[in-house]
């Protein structure tokens, strides 16, 4: 079995001596040695790099001692977002979080952090009525802003306003 570290070392190391402005998202490695490495970068990612990367690990691992297919590519603006740098690179822009309890949120992203992130969405509700304490006859847009943890999202992806 193909250790997932080694593939994650591989790609920092490459990104690192090659001064890319790209980062490294997420690697998976499959019982049948099927290496997945998804890069980001914040402006594009190009897929000469993709190229280079793949190279790269290639070159440093020995198909005679483990034979493995491996795909290099971009996390893709509909994936979900899955390390802080995306977060920010998304800061400002609508996306929609699958909440553990059920709920979907949509809303702007706010800042992140290691625990979570600021998210600032709209719903229609009754309002009560502060002169008459009653709630209103018609539903109104109420601005919601709520820190929400990572450990209670189950996915944050991008939303792409055509």
């Amino acid at each position: 079995m193909i250790n997932k570290q080694e593939i994650i070392d591989l790609v920092d190391q490459f990104l690192l001596e090659s001064e890319s402005e790209s980062y490294l998202v997420d690697v998976t490695v499959s019982r049948d040695n099927s290496i997945v490495v998804e890069i980001d970068n914040d402006e594009a990612v190009d897929v000469d790099e993709c190229a280079a990367i793949s190279r790269y690990i290639d070159e440093h691992m020995d198909r005679d001692k483990e034979d493995f297919e491996l795909e290099v590519g971009s996390a893709g603006l509909t994936s979900p977002l899955k390390v802080l740098r995306q977060y920010a690179k998304f800061e400002g822009e609508e996306v929609e979080a699958l909440m553990r309890d059920g709920r979907k949120l949509t809303g702007i992203l706010g800042a992140a952090d290691e625990e979570g992130f600021d998210l600032t969405w709209t719903t229609m509700e009754k309002v009560v009525d502060p002169a008459t304490g009653k709630p209103s006859k018609k539903k109104q847009s109420v601005e919601h802003e709520e820190h929400l943890r990572h450990a209670d999202v189950n996915m944050v992806k991008y939303i792409i306003n055509f």
